[in-house]
């Protein structure tokens, strides 16, 4: 099963997790928010661009650590996982919360694969548009990572299909 992570944090520089969405190929969503971040560590651009849309949709709320427990609780349901995401801190942060806290290492039944360049900006964008969201809010733009990826997959089902039926095969 894939999982689509995206996370949202206070700064590129010095880096705090303030929320992760995960959204499933399937439609299942996770979704929390950081209670004991310094948000006076946050960039302009997170204060700007991410803070306003905190507390806005149902979440887990809590500390890294009941987030932690929280998402590896959330996992269990999934025997195999892969991990996508467009942006490497994103699964960084996935990784740090899900890890094995004696051997640091990630469970054997996720894999992981960065997708950026699955991506069209446009599919992304028509997700905006189509459902009235704005980037930079880790559910939703999990959301739309889905839907763009779940699309340029259907786009090249239905290339595969077109080119077989050309060629005869």
């Amino acid at each position: 099963m894939r999982l689509f992570v995206d996370t949202e944090f206070t700064d590129f520089i010095d880096c705090d997790l303030l929320s992760i969405g995960i959204v499933s190929e399937d439609g299942r969503e996770f979704y929390a928010e950081r209670s004991d971040v310094d948000l006076s560590r946050c960039s302009d651009f997170a204060r700007a661009a991410v803070l306003p849309q905190l507390g806005r949709d149902p979440a887990i709320v809590g500390t890294e650590q009941d987030i932690s427990a929280a998402l590896q609780q959330w996992l269990v349901q999934f025997d195999q996982v892969e991990v996508c995401f467009d942006y490497p801190t994103d699964f960084e942060w996935f990784f740090y919360l899900v890890r094995d806290a004696e051997t640091l290492e990630l469970p054997r039944s996720i894999k992981w694969r960065n997708i950026r360049a699955d991506l069209d900006a446009a599919d992304i964008e028509h997700y905006w548009r189509e459902n009235r969201r704005q980037a930079h809010h880790a559910l939703h733009d999990a959301k739309a990572n889905r839907f763009a990826f779940l699309n340029a997959k259907n786009v090249m089902m239905r290339y595969d299909l077109k080119k077989r039926d050309s060629t005869g095969t």
